[in-house]
């Protein structure tokens, strides 16, 4: 029969000071407390987890109690070394608060102190997650951590100091464990690796080192769990990947691309792609907001040692980097990443992921638009003299009420017939116009918004088709729809006997041709009429876009 297979988080658990990885402030401390003999009755070990806190523990307990000791080196042969190795040891006894943490369990350690070391010197206690004791538990504790018995020792470790009371933290002496450096984890998988005869790329151990949040352990797990692909071939990057479900940095570059050169269309037909290749949606938006933070890391420093610890890239991939910064101004790029978190929040809270991720690359993917509209809004602010420009959202509460007006300010007269030509007013909400003018790049003049007067009872006709515009989008219950319609479709015609909505692709036709969204409109529209109304929506032509933009702007 095989010899049961252990894991290698287990089977490299260093058994000396020497072999910790890391945490050097650490080791010295200890080593010397260790030489001079000058041994505290309470220890409290901090730090995120899988950086070594039990590890230095069970050290300092085989170091204090081997035959040998107190010693640097355990001989690793007295029963009090093997009891310890083997997890098995009378003197060293392991607690887990998380699962023992009631005032009877406290009570339960205390009647035991008082029984004598049996192989070892000491008695030592290790409490794992000590911050899971209730406080009773901890009170129980408290007179006996300040005034142990001469053979008693306490290691408390956690990964949350800060719930620990602090009249427990100020009877022990506190070792912050640090987040165990990037080329320290990979140096060590190497060496593991090479031991294991694991056939592995750098890139591969560069990416496990760097999704294992500065933890060993999880490192040496990650390293296990792709041991077992497989074997004829080496280890890559995109393996490891694929392992986390996360998306590659080919995949993010690809649609970052979308985004950067304002391609809905190829943005979505790439997200469906990486969708169906098993990614969730939070994933999806959380990988992109990461390389998106790295872009403006990029764009905003030049030292290139630096950039590599701050991003955690190899020289290729922040070329690249470098290349797509070339088309971004550094406020573009906060944009992005300020609308990514967005719907980051949206997708985790919403019952529909797949359409709010849909939603969301959509809208990132019209980054030209958005930033054009952000200068726009921001010259219409400095013209009026008060601050109402605003990013659109996917969310109702940012349309304004039908009766919201904003009215310029001017300076002088000659000034604004120069900036409008004449007086107006101004709703906070633009129209949007997708025409080959703004696909064009062109200035969208401030006159393509249009003045929403309700006390007249003369309107032209274009004015009521934008109104009933407005307030359709403020009666449809879906902010995804609403994102659509605002973003990507106009009204052509609009009227108690048939509404048409024309959309600038395809693709939005079909997204809103869905039977689900379709009836929300349609919904929202015998609210407005309190009738049933014949509902189109397609393809808008050119000649029909301009057509409406003419009206809007006579």
């Amino acid at each position: 029969m095989s010899e049961k297979y252990i894991p290698l988080y287990r089977k490299y658990r260093p058994k000396n000071l020497e072999e910790v990885v890391g945490q050097e402030h650490i080791k010295h401390a200890l080593a010397n407390a260790i030489k001079l003999n000058k041994i505290s009755h309470a220890y409290l070990f901090t730090g995120p987890r899988g950086t070594g806190k039990t590890s230095v523990a069970r050290i300092l307990a085989k170091s204090l109690n081997c035959k040998e000791g107190p010693t640097l080196t355990p001989c690793e042969v007295c029963p009090s070394c093997v009891d310890i190795t083997n997890s098995t040891p009378m003197d060293v006894i392991e607690i887990d608060a998380a699962s023992n943490r009631k005032v009877e369990d406290a009570q339960n350690i205390l009647e035991k102190i008082q029984y004598i070391p049996v192989n070892g010197k000491y008695k030592i206690y290790i409490i794992d997650e000590v911050h899971m004791l209730t406080t009773h538990a901890f009170n129980a504790l408290l007179k006996t951590l300040e005034e142990p018995p001469e053979n008693v020792i306490f290691i408390l470790a956690t990964t949350e100091p800060q719930k620990v009371l602090e009249t427990i933290t100020s009877r022990c002496q506190r070792f912050d464990f640090r987040r165990i450096t990037t080329d320290d984890i990979i140096n060590h998988l190497k060496n593991i690796a090479k031991s294991e005869k694991i056939k592995i790329d750098d890139d591969a151990l560069f990416t496990i080192a760097k999704n294992s949040a500065g933890g060993m352990r999880d490192s040496l797990a990650l390293l296990d769990q792709v041991s077992v692909l497989d074997s004829a071939k080496s280890i890559t990057s995109e393996d490891v990947n694929k392992l986390l479900g996360r998306l590659s940095f080919d995949m993010l570059k690809n649609l970052s691309n979308c985004i950067i050169q304002s391609k809905p269309q190829e943005g979505i037909e790439l997200l469906e792609e990486i969708y169906n290749s098993g990614n969730e949606p939070t994933q999806i938006l959380t990988n992109l907001l990461g390389y998106l933070k790295n872009l403006l890391i990029v764009k905003n420093c030049s030292k290139d040692e630096l950039l590599a610890d701050l991003t955690q890239l190899n020289s290729t991939q922040i070329k690249i980097l470098k290349e797509q910064c070339e088309k971004l101004e550094t406020h573009q790029i906060t944009f992005l990443i300020e609308k990514t978190a967005y719907y980051i929040k949206e997708v985790k809270t919403t019952t529909n992921q797949h359409l709010w991720l849909e939603i969301g690359i959509i809208d990132l993917a019209n980054l030209a638009q958005n930033t054009s509209l952000l200068d726009l809004q921001e010259r219409i602010s400095r013209l009026e003299g008060t601050e109402i420009g605003r990013t659109f959202l996917p969310n109702s509460t940012n349309l304004p009420a039908k009766s919201e007006k904003v009215e310029i300010k001017q300076e002088t007269e000659e000034e604004a017939k120069r900036q409008r030509g004449k007086e107006a007013k101004l709703p906070s909400l633009e129209i949007r116009d997708f025409g080959p003018s703004a696909r064009e790049g062109q200035d969208v003049s401030p006159d393509a918004y249009v003045s929403e007067d309700t006390s007249s009872h003369s309107s032209p006709p274009a004015s009521n088709s934008s109104n009933l515009w407005f307030e359709l989008l403020q009666a449809i219950s879906s902010p995804p729809v609403v994102s659509l319609l605002s973003e990507h479709a106009r009204p052509v015609e609009m009227s108690e006997e048939k509404v048409i909505i024309g959309c600038e692709k395809e693709i939005f036709v079909k997204m809103l041709s869905d039977e689900t969204k379709k009836k929300v409109i349609a919904d929202a529209l015998q609210k407005i009429f309190n009738k049933d109304v014949s509902l189109i929506i397609r393809l808008a032509s050119a000649d029909e876009t301009l057509a409406v933009e003419k009206k809007i702007r006579r």
